[in-house]
């Protein structure tokens, strides 16, 4: 009878072990191999810089911050651990742009549409844009608490937005609105003292608050009405093996409540709280 030669039997034996280890090496980090940019590790992508709520400090490692906490809740589902998770940094345009990406997905409030579906796979959405309303400070709206303590306040709006779909059910109503061409020209009435506050959608609130007033103040967010907002979801290269995974995890999140807890801590306990 022949008898396997010593050098086929340890062949079989590192070959064995060989195939072990790769099993193992697609099984680590919750995706089979070739999934990811870098097998057992799950890249996620975000803006340079990224901006409070979103990401506190620009730091988005740190968990902090609306989608940042958003990405760890999603990857956890997925099966990675947080020393998984590998940022990295793109623009909003190169994110959406057509060809290869070097993340896994990107999650910087890409609202959805049919002509960003034609580059780019979206997941399931995490967040539903809320209108709010941002006053100038040392101003009498900026002390409002309600609605209606904004009674007396001269309140702009921009043409043609859901923004002012929302504003004329929650505020127009009981008084008048200024109506402008353009988000732009209402900003710039802001800043000239034309109007007292203004209503744009929460994310665009922050960035006029930070960015373009002086002592601005979120007073708050208006209930939605029926009119909506923007989707906001996120965006995977075209084709890719986990938009399905992603979207199975927000969606979890989504009917145990993890992702309106984490509006809650990250949006409206940070300086925007829904008025009444």
């Amino acid at each position: 009878m022949n008898r396997p030669s010593r050098f086929t039997r340890i062949s079989a034996v590192v070959a064995a072990s060989a195939a072990i280890v790769l099993g193992l090496t697609a099984c680590a980090g919750g995706a089979d191999s070739g999934e990811t940019v870098t097998p057992g590790k799950l890249t996620i992508a975000t803006g340079e810089p990224a901006y409070a709520p979103w990401v506190i400090d620009n730091k988005p490692e740190s968990g902090k911050g609306f989608e940042a906490a958003v990405a760890y809740a999603v990857a956890e589902k997925m099966g990675y651990d947080k020393k998984d998770v590998v940022w990295t940094r793109t623009s909003f345009d190169a994110a959406i742009a057509p060809g290869p990406k070097d993340f896994d997905l990107n999650i910087q409030q890409f609202s959805v549409s049919e002509e960003r579906k034609k580059a780019v796979d979206f997941s399931s959405p995490y967040y539903t844009t809320t209108q709010a309303v941002v006053a100038a400070g040392k101003t009498d709206a900026a002390k409002a608490k309600s609605i209606a303590d904004l009674k007396n306040a001269v309140i702009g709006v921009a043409s043609g937005t859901t923004s002012l779909k929302v504003a004329q059910q929650e505020i127009a109503p009981k008084q008048e609105l200024k109506v402008f061409n353009s988000v732009d020209d209402t900003v710039q009435a802001l800043k000239s003292g034309q109007i007292d506050a203004m209503v744009t959608d929460l994310p665009g609130a922050f960035y006029v608050r930070d960015a373009q007033l002086d002592g601005g103040v979120i007073v708050g967010q208006l209930p939605s009405g029926s009119a909506g907002g923007d989707e906001f979801a996120f965006a995977l290269p075209k084709g890719s093996k986990l938009t399905k995974k992603v979207s199975d995890a927000v969606d979890a999140l989504r009917k145990d409540g993890e992702l309106d807890k984490l509006a809650a801590e990250w949006i409206a306990d940070q300086g925007a709280p829904v008025l009444k």
